[in-house]
């Protein structure tokens, strides 16, 4: 191993962890922005309420993201 690669290959994991590691369902997020808006949930889930929809929202900017899909999965309301 050439001592780049010796320097690079602890970025290249350092890097890798920092992605988070919840990836989204492509049949949820199909805008592929890497967040569930209220519409693609329900598209899959027709029994999700906006009121429940909003409590997973801990943001409140109307888009679950990572951190609140993976609580969502953890507490069984979304699928995992």
């Amino acid at each position: 191993m050439t001592r780049t690669m010796k320097l690079l290959t602890p970025i290249a994991v350092l890097t890798a962890l920092a992605v988070p590691a919840f990836a989204q369902d492509a049949a949820i997020d199909v805008n592929g922005d890497g967040m569930y808006s209220f519409p693609e949930l329900q598209a899959v889930m027709p029994e999700m309420t906006e009121d429940e929809f909003t409590a997973l929202d801990s943001t409140g900017d109307g888009l679950l993201d990572a951190d609140e899909i993976s609580v969502g999965v953890e507490a069984g309301l979304l699928p995992s």
